[in-house]
């Protein structure tokens, strides 16, 4: 009976170490850095002096949001004239009316020479004038065509005048003020885009293989930030540092209400496709 009952503990025994010795080998937590995606040196495609500027540096933006202005005036009266000329169907009115009274004079002239109250001359002269309108009245309907696209490349140009942030993110640095001159090499902004984060992590070549794109993780930065937050690798290095046993792995960390910051250490634990965990 005592013979089983020493048995029975060393079964307990070696299974909670089996157990404990699984548990270490897969809680281990790889650091980590979280960074902004990309940083923008934002700038204007033209040169001109800046008229305004709507945000400051550690702003919040958005993309697609105004965040300034160059001077813009004469392309803005430009745009006025070409949206004038544009909705003005004058000419178009005034071709048609002459081709409706050609066209009618034609007809008459016809009926006339079936009568012969009227000479073969006059109605081939009719006949031409008709058609020398249809081709006034095509004219004009492109000339009216041309001038909605000059509305459409005098938009562009004016919209070029304006800034907009490319990217989600935060205002890093103001490069000009309103009233200097930007040239073809002085951006405006520079702007950290930080929706989505990049998370930077090197693991140990044990782990090549475990760890593949697509693959979830859970991102804990440190304090005073904290929590967990769920992220997807999108890159993972094939070629491999042979002097530091690693390999690079990046992650994609949604960021939608900008409550992260960048440029702070984090841990990092990776789900393997066991469903398994691994950390460091």
């Amino acid at each position: 009976m005592l013979f089983w009952s020493v048995v029975l503990l060393l079964s307990n025994f070696s299974a909670r170490s089996e157990n404990s010795g699984a548990s270490v080998a897969h809680e281990k937590e790889f650091e980590c850095v979280i960074e902004p995606q990309q940083v923008v040196k934002l700038a204007s495609p033209i040169v001109g002096v800046i008229a305004r500027l709507d945000v400051d540096r550690g702003d919040i933006v958005r993309q697609g949001q105004v965040v300034g202005k160059l001077e813009d005036g004469v392309e803005a009266a430009t745009l006025a004239l070409a949206r004038a000329k544009a909705t003005n169907d004058y000419t178009i009115k005034a071709a048609e009316a002459r081709l409706q009274f050609l066209r009618r004079k034609h007809e008459r002239l016809f009926q006339l020479y079936g009568k012969a109250a009227s000479t073969l001359a006059a109605m081939e002269e009719a006949d031409a004038e008709a058609k020398v309108a249809e081709q006034q009245l095509k004219e004009a309907t492109l000339n009216k065509e041309l001038a909605q696209l000059e509305v459409e490349r005098a938009e562009e140009i004016l919209n070029q005048r304006t800034l907009r942030s490319p990217v989600d993110g935060v205002v890093v640095e103001r490069l000009l003020v309103p009233g200097e001159y930007r040239n073809e090499q002085s951006p405006v902004l520079t702007l950290a885009q930080i929706n989505p984060l990049r998370v930077e992590v090197f693991v140990p070549t044990a782990y090549y293989g475990q760890i593949r794109i697509g693959s979830k993780a859970e991102i804990q930065p440190e304090r005073p930030i904290g929590g967990k937050h769920a992220a997807i690798v999108t890159v993972v290095d094939h070629v491999l540092d042979a002097a530091s046993g690693t390999f690079g792995v990046r992650l994609s960390l949604p960021n939608p209400d900008l409550n992260l910051p960048a440029g702070i250490r984090c841990k990092v634990l990776f789900e393997t496709p066991s469903g398994e965990t691994a950390r460091k």
